[in-house]
């Protein structure tokens, strides 16, 4: 059973920038969709990125133009930059891979991202 450790998060002003990282191990890394999701207080979790294994990405409509999906299949790493946050993205980070709309592996405890002023 593949580890999912994410980090990266944090206090960050509206209009300002993270980069999350999500290490895995105990899978075959290169062989899986991975993707990033995120639950805020009182919300379900929700599918916010990923990235298959050919490359393309696909985003929410709600990141779509401000968070950018990349991955090193060397490095068994997945990250999530994020520009322009707002107080909206205010959440617990997860990710975790995937096989059509079902996440794949036991998620990890996620990190933190605030976006208050």
């Amino acid at each position: 059973q593949a580890q999912l450790v994410e980090s990266g998060g944090g206090l960050v002003q509206p209009g300002g920038s993270l980069r999350l990282s999500c290490a895995v191990s105990g899978s075959a890394f290169s062989l899986v969709n991975m993707g990033w999701y995120r639950q805020a207080p009182g919300k379900q979790r929700e599918w916010v990125a990923g990235i298959y294994l050919s490359g393309n990405t696909a985003y929410s409509d709600s990141v779509k133009g401000r968070f950018t999906i990349s991955r090193d299949n060397a490095k068994a790493t997945v990250y999530l930059q994020m520009n322009s946050l707002k107080p909206g993205d205010t959440a617990v980070y997860y990710c975790n891979a995937f096989r059509g709309n079902s996440p794949l592996f036991e998620w990890g405890q996620g990190t933190q991202v605030t976006v208050s002023s």
